[in-house]
């Protein structure tokens, strides 16, 4: 049941045209899941309170009246289970030959005489049938229980203690009770179970914090669509700045995936998904940072001084010479990602405002150089780590406004082109060849991952492990 809520925890939050995130499981999903629903139910069946019986028993003298309480489930098994997709609907959940073992304490009474002892109770041959509804309530996963039933095969039942064997002659009497009140229990506890979990879906958070800047909107766009063979959910999937917290200047494309038989899981992001995450640290005022000279490496070729970019600029050095430089490099616009058939494509317009180092301080703004640059790469998952390679394709420096007058910036674009492919690409795609480990979420991993680059989205398809119990394992 773990794995249910950690499939229906992704999908919660408001309606968009079209979804920038979509979760398809599969029939193999499906059976993972229903090994763990059966396990489910066994924990739901164990706990469950069974009442006092109390009754009489006319004996031609009088009558023997008796108790039986501190009713326990010890023991529950079952041979059989399945979960179906039910097209249009939701899931049935079918659990057949469970069995249960009982104990619990009697007591009788007849006049002033007491007596008491202990039962052992077996019912086997128990089956359920459920069928569960799946759609959404503004935006969030619904769950119902559209029908249940269940039927009981045997009963019995063995007194220990005291005058046990008194009882002998009633025992179809008591077994006709229980099996009863046994029945009339286990699809009122599936009901209200599934009635807890409905509860915890309507209440959960409308939104998912990234980290101290952004969060993420994963309401449902549509309802949950089912098939005879899977369930595909559709989930807005935008980011928003915390501090300013705007609709994106773009819209979601629409796209469908085709899931994997073989994979418990599909899941797929849109172009939007990544472009929607650019635009919130955007707007968050994080893609920007101040660089002085003491953040670059010695071993660099060139630095932030007057004197240097003299060589480029000859009005600097008669301007202020021999002083520091500092630079704000700030991206001007959304940096935006495109996915074509196996390839990430990445725009990035930035911008540099270039400022000279008083003694004293204090900055005296000098230009601004705009920049813009692209690049290409791909993108693999390789032992549970999401992997990359990133190369430039192109960048152009043009002067965005000058308070030293005019220059040419043909050398200085040459100078970045070449730190860009020498420094810092490669300390990039050395640190993406490392890669980012998985997300596990709620003790759930993703493992035996492929990963694939269409034309608008990317898809990753994988199935899922338990954590704790492999760690249990070992």
């Amino acid at each position: 049941m773990q794995l249910v809520i950690f499939f229906l925890m992704i999908l919660t939050h408001t309606y968009a045209d079209y979804p920038a995130l979509k979760a398809v499981l599969s029939e193999k999903g499906l059976r993972d899941v229903s090994q763990m629903m059966a396990v489910w139910i066994q924990n739901k069946l164990k706990s469950t309170e069974f009442p006092e019986v109390r009754g009489g028993v006319d004996i031609g003298i009088g009558t023997v009246n008796y108790v039986i309480s501190n009713m326990q489930v010890v023991q529950c098994s079952m041979s059989g289970q399945s979960m179906e997709f039910k097209q249009g609907t939701g899931v049935s959940v079918e659990v057949s030959q469970l069995s249960l073992a009982i104990t619990g304490s009697w007591a009788t009474q007849f006049g002033i005489i007491h007596d008491g002892g202990s039962f052992d109770l077996a019912v086997y041959n128990i089956n359920i049938n459920t069928l569960l509804g799946l759609g959404d309530e503004a935006g969030r996963l619904s769950i119902t229980t559209i029908s249940c039933s269940d039927d009981i095969g045997g009963v019995h039942i063995q007194f220990h203690g005291g005058a046990s064997f008194f009882f002998e002659p009633f025992v179809s009497t008591f077994q006709g009770k229980i099996s009863e009140m046994i029945h009339v229990r286990i699809c009122p506890a599936i009901q209200q179970a599934i009635s807890k979990l409905e509860m915890n879906l309507q209440k959960m958070p409308v939104s998912i914090p990234v980290d101290q800047y952004i969060y993420l909107s994963i309401l449902f766009t549509s309802s949950p669509a089912v098939t005879d063979r899977s369930i595909e959910l559709d989930i807005k999937g935008e980011f928003y700045s915390k501090s300013f917290p705007s609709e994106a200047p773009f819209s979601a494309s629409a796209f469908d995936i085709k899931y994997a038989e073989n994979y418990m899981l599909s899941l797929a992001a849109s172009e939007f998904f990544v472009n929607s995450a650019a635009y919130a640290y955007l707007s968050s005022e994080v893609l920007q940072i101040n660089i002085t000279d003491n953040m670059i490496p010695k071993s660099f070729p060139f630095h932030l001084n007057t004197s240097q970019f003299g060589v480029f600029i000859p009005q600097l050095r008669t301007l202020y010479p021999n002083m520091e430089m500092q630079v704000l490099l700030y991206a001007s616009k959304t940096p935006l990602f495109s996915f074509s058939s196996g390839v990430i494509d990445f725009q990035l317009p930035g911008a540099a405002k270039f400022s000279v180092v008083k003694p004293d301080g204090t900055l005296v703004p000098l230009f601004r150089l705009d920049v813009d640059s692209s690049f290409s790469g791909s993108a693999l998952i390789d032992n549970k780590h999401l992997t990359g390679v990133f190369k430039m394709k192109n960048l152009t420096l043009t002067v965005g406004s000058s308070e030293i007058g005019d220059f040419k910036t043909a050398m200085l674009e040459q100078m970045l082109v070449i730190a860009v492919n020498r420094f810092v690409l490669p300390k990039l795609n050395d640190y993406l060849k490392t890669g980012f480990l998985l997300p596990t979420l709620h003790n759930f991993s993703l493992i035996n991952s492929k990963l694939l680059i269409k034309n608008g989205f990317v898809v990753i398809f994988t199935d899922v492990e338990d954590s704790w119990a492999v760690s249990t394992k070992t």
